[in-house]
């Protein structure tokens, strides 16, 4: 016996029965699109199941059969794809996503609970993951199922939220401490040590600018002093006007100001070196002070390379292992090595840096800014941060303010005592030694001489510098194949 009214459906199956319910929809034919529900013994309890979802389908709140069998994996993938953001972030919610699909695999969204949230912090909690990690994998699944709300594909989202109790308790914080310009100056001595002049230039200008990593590795010529702004690749026809007001409150000449421009960084994507706009699109003028504006012109007029700042081997410094291979023995300290590395030479440890990030130093250079009074206006715009409310909109980055930013870093340049400020004295044989071809220039002359198996390149460069990587010479092998 089945019961029947005009949208409701309810019909015996054997032991058990099914009911079905009008969807509110019709299909391309006009008939109309019912769902079923199957299961039920009780013949009323599936009528009044029928007609909850008819409740729900008026008041807009109903999950369709269709909707609610979305596999988790694939609304997760669904949701990765509808991202608009930088491919560093696209990047990080992939790997997020991807734990995120080994756990729930092909689970229908409507079907998680609380229960699965739970087990899905237990299970992410044997996984060899830093705090950090599991945290930010737990926060993308919560949005992910809030988005899955907002979709239509399940009611309430089973990520448990579980407000604060109890005592409060500070989330700890970096140790951090006060930024001597002697550390940085022991910081640049090592640098030379490590990769020579650039290296020696590139901690000042770090510590003078206050530059994200990144920026200064992606710096090139046309955007340094003493070239720019004459030197501006002008890539934004709308930026027209300001590019006028560059010429004339910037450069090289009475009156102006050095300064370098910040218009990109590089970052690897799908495994190439590339350009791309600053973090949060903070474009922005940073004036150095006379020391660093001597030290930048010295620099550029020592080498050929695009690259304000290059590498050993002659590239951006984007492309190598920059922390491991020369933050590390620069903030850390090494001892005197005779083999095939550049920095032969003892480094003593930076204390204020050992174990520490080279990010400091760009926090170093805000502390130095506030110690020396500048408007916080002036202070932020040079991190390359925006000042929200009443502040951001009616303040105003003056000539004045630059130049006396410009001043402050030089009176710290000056307090420093002479030696500090000097380069270390080399020792010949080691200036000599690091004087010897690059791996990168000892394979592209094996290829230029018809040299290409890998074995044989590794050979070859063993011969001109023993003790050299295998793995450095074979990516270097690659690298300049690929260009070819």
């Amino acid at each position: 016996m089945a019961q029947i009214d005009q949208h409701v459906h309810v019909e015996w199956r054997g032991t058990t029965c099914r009911v079905k319910w009008w969807s509110g929809e019709l299909l391309p034919n006009g008939r109309k699109r019912y769902e079923s529900k199957g299961g039920f013994t009780d013949e009323a309890a599936a009528y009044r199941h029928g007609q909850d979802k008819l409740y729900e389908i008026r008041h807009g709140t109903h999950i369709s059969n269709r909707d609610g069998s979305t596999p988790t994996s694939e609304w997760a993938d669904s949701w990765l794809g509808s991202l608009d953001l930088r491919h560093l972030s696209i990047r990080n919610y992939r790997w997020r996503v991807q734990h995120i699909k080994a756990f729930f695999k092909q689970r229908p969204v409507s079907e998680l609970t609380i229960m699965d949230h739970r087990a899905f912090k237990k299970y992410l909690a044997a996984v060899p993951l830093g705090t950090k990690s599991r945290t930010q994998i737990l926060s993308t699944f919560a949005t992910i199922m809030n988005d899955a709300v907002k979709a239509g594909l399940v009611k309430a989202s089973p990520v448990e939220h579980q407000g604060r109790r109890g005592r409060y308790e500070r989330k700890p914080r970096e140790r951090k401490r006060d930024m001597a310009v002697e550390a940085v100056a022991r910081l640049a001595h090592n640098a030379d040590l490590r990769w020579g002049f650039p290296g020696f230039v590139y901690v000042w200008t770090l510590a003078m600018t206050g530059m994200r990593p990144a920026e200064l590795y992606g710096l090139t010529r046309e955007y340094c002093y003493p070239n720019w702004p004459k030197a501006d690749l002008r890539l934004d026809e709308g930026e027209a006007e300001r590019y006028d007001d560059d010429l004339l409150r910037y450069g090289v000449g009475d009156g102006l100001l050095p300064a370098i421009r910040v218009e990109r960084q590089v970052q690897y994507e799908d495994g190439a070196l590339s350009f791309y706009s600053p973090k949060y699109d903070s474009f922005r003028t940073l004036v150095v002070p006379p020391f660093l504006a001597d030290l930048l012109e010295e620099l550029l007029a020592s080498h050929d390379s695009p690259w304000v700042v290059p590498a050993i081997e002659g590239g951006s410094l984007g492309a190598v292992a920059f922390n491991r291979e020369y933050w590390r023995p620069v903030a850390d300290g090494a001892p005197a090595f005779a083999g095939p590395k550049l920095w032969r030479e003892e480094m003593q440890p930076v204390e204020r840096f050992v174990g520490k990030r080279q990010y400091l130093i760009r926090h170093g250079h805000k502390e130095w800014l506030d110690e020396d009074g500048h408007p916080r206006f002036a202070v932020e715009a040079r991190m390359g941060h925006e000042l929200a409310g009443v502040e951001g909109t009616y303040s105003n980055l003056t000539v004045a303010m630059e130049q006396q930013i410009a001043l402050t870093l030089q009176a710290r340049w000056e307090a420093l005592p002479e030696p500090l400020r000097a380069r270390p004295v080399r020792d010949e044989q080691v200036v000599r030694q690091n004087a010897t071809a690059s791996v990168t220039t000892v394979v592209k002359q094996l290829l230029a001489e018809g040299v290409t198996d890998p074995e044989a390149v590794v050979a070859g460069v063993e011969a001109v510098r023993p003790g050299s990587l295998r793995n450095s010479v074979l990516q270097a092998r690659r690298r300049l194949l690929a260009d070819t």
